[in-house]
């Protein structure tokens, strides 16, 4: 099955409540656990402009939807999904070495 990036614009909201701080310990293992499994490629947060960005490895924007439903910070948040044509890191960038 093919897998496709997805890039995914969280909106945190306004407030961060007392129950959205709560999550954020339970938000940072789900993430830590999906990136080891490969379904979110990258990940990262700006509190001074109120977003959360990730790059997740999913079927279909449906598959997408179904890893957004496992977080327990999704519900306090918009988002925003956006299917890549590609996706550039400085990981596949460096060329590997062979021991042969």
């Amino acid at each position: 099955m093919i897998k496709y990036n997805y890039m995914v614009d969280f909106k945190l909201p306004n407030i961060l409540s007392e129950e959205f701080m709560d999550l954020v310990p339970y938000q940072r293992v789900a993430v830590n656990k999906l990136i080891e499994e490969g379904k979110i490629i990258s990940y990262a947060l700006s509190l001074e402009n109120s977003r959360l960005w990730g790059i997740f490895s999913a079927n279909s924007e449906l598959g997408v939807m179904d890893i957004l439903s496992d977080l327990p910070l999704t519900p306090f948040m918009t988002v925003e999904i956006s299917l890549l044509t590609f996706y550039n890191d400085s990981k596949t960038q460096i060329p590997k070495f062979s021991l042969n």
